[in-house]
């Protein structure tokens, strides 16, 4: 995979010990470690823009080089490098773009990748998860690792590991009760899941 901003020894180190800072400041906890494995998709609950400088925080307080999904209106010159140095892969979900495609053979040719998904349909107040990290999991035969940003108890952090069975229906239910009693800063609780087997685009 890239260059990005965690394999930058200086400043990633300088990065981690600011990160454990900032939670302290703000009185938040970290929790779990990161799993002993080179290659998986980690999910996590998300209802506002805060999530996404936790979670970075968070990956950095665990050393852990992560790549993520961006829009592609991120990566317009001449902001691209940058964001590509963040650790960004962009998405342009206004057509089909075979992303979980892509993700799976970046998967097959990498000895190492941890990627983040926040599934979209937790965002806002909503009724479905989508389904597409499963997917992605599921196609390249890597575990799915359950993370969280809890507001109401002000933790982050990393909790079960699912490997996905192939019954979708019964992995959902029980990636669904994971996050039940996790609360997001502008809803109590993900909806359920909406699995959807044809359109494959990133974030369902």
């Amino acid at each position: 995979m890239r260059y990005t901003i965690f394999d930058t020894p200086v400043l990633s180190f300088v990065l981690q010990r600011f990160s454990l800072l900032i939670f302290r400041i703000f009185g938040w906890r970290v929790v779990g470690e990161l799993p002993d494995i080179p290659k998986f998709v980690a999910i996590t609950n998300h209802t506002s823009n805060w999530d996404l400088p936790i979670a970075v925080f968070y990956a950095f307080t665990l050393k852990a080089k992560i790549s993520t999904l961006g829009k592609d209106s991120l990566f317009r010159w001449p902001f691209a490098p940058f964001f590509e140095w963040l650790g960004c892969i962009s998405t342009d979900r206004s057509k089909s773009t075979n992303l979980v495609e892509r993700m799976i053979d970046a998967f097959n040719e990498s000895k190492k990748l941890i990627l983040v998904v926040a599934p979209e349909g937790t965002r806002q107040k909503v009724r479905y998860w989508r389904s597409g990290f499963y997917y992605i999991a599921a196609g390249a035969r890597v575990p799915i690792v359950l993370g969280f940003i809890d507001y109401r108890r002000k933790v982050a952090g990393i909790g079960s590991m699912i490997t996905p069975t192939g019954d979708i229906d019964a992995d959902m239910k029980i990636i669904q009760s994971f996050y039940a009693n996790i609360t997001g800063r502008f809803q109590d609780k993900p909806g359920k899941v909406e699995i959807k087997r044809k359109e494959r685009s990133v974030g369902q």
